[in-house]
C-alpha cells in the first residue's frame, strides 16, 4: 500500500506534508520489519533532501526501536550533519552512542536501560550502581571508541570521573575496623 500512495504522489500533486507523513509512516514500518536495506532505498529514493532530512528527523523523534533509533540516528548523523543544530548534533550522537552501547548488553537486559538510550552517560552509572562490571568494561570500551575526534556534550574525562568517583565509593567503608587485643 505504501509503495501504491508512493506511485500516486509521482502522478499527481501531492502536499508536502502528506507526502512526509506518508514516507515516515513507510519508514517506521519498514524499520519495524527489521528491514534496514528497503529503509535505506526509501530514504534514498526522496530527491528533496529537505523532506528526507524531516522523515528522518520525525521517524526518530517517535521513538521506534533499538535498532530503527540506531540506523536514523546513524543516517541523519551520515547524511545531514551539517544541517542540524548543535544541540540537535549532539542529541543524535547521544543516541547512536547510546544505542550502540545497548547493542553490547546482554539482549533480555537492554529493555530494563532502553529509556537511557540518549543518555549514555546516565546509563553507565546505572550500569555501575547495578553493579554490572563487566557489561560496564564493554559499555566503556565502546564509547572511547566512538568518542574518538567526536563532540557531542560530554567526553572521555567525563567517563573518568565517573568512574572515578564509583570507584572512591566502593573503597569507602561506612565503619571504623576495630583493632583485635590478645
Amino acid at each position: 500500500d505504501y509503495e501504491l500512495c508512493e506511485e500516486w504522489g509521482h502522478l499527481y500533486p501531492v502536499p508536502r506534508e502528506d507526502l512526509i507523513n506518508l514516507h515516515r509512516e513507510h519508514l517506521l514500518h519498514l524499520l519495524e520489519m527489521g528491514d534496514m536495506e528497503k529503509a535505506l532505498q526509501l530514504l534514498q529514493r526522496i530527491e528533496d533532501p529537505g523532506i528526507c532530512l524531516a522523515i528522518s528527523e520525525q521517524s526518530l523523534d517517535q521513538s521506534p526501536n533499538l535498532a530503527a533509533s540506531h540506523f536514523l540516528a546513524d543516517y541523519l548523523t551520515g547524511h545531514f550533519y551539517a544541517n542540524l543544530t548543535t544541540a540537535r548534533r549532539n542529541e543524535i550522537q547521544a543516541l547512536y552512542m547510546g544505542s550502540k552501547v545497548l547493542l553490547t548488553l546482554p539482549e533480555l537486559s537492554r529493555v530494563n536501560y532502553f529509556h537511557l538510550s540518549s543518555r549514555p552517560l546516565l546509563m553507565l552509572e546505572q550500569l555501575l550502581m547495578n553493579m554490572k562490571v563487566d557489561w560496564v568494561a564493554v559499555s566503556v570500551q565502546t564509547l572511547h571508541q566512538l568518542l574518538a575526534g567526536q563532540e557531542i556534550g560530554f567526553t572521555v574525562e567525563d567517563i573518568d570521573n565517573l568512574l572515578s568517583k564509583y570507584a572512591g565509593k566502593a573503597l569507602n567503608f561506612p565503619f571504623a575496623l576495630k583493632e583485635k587485643r590478645s
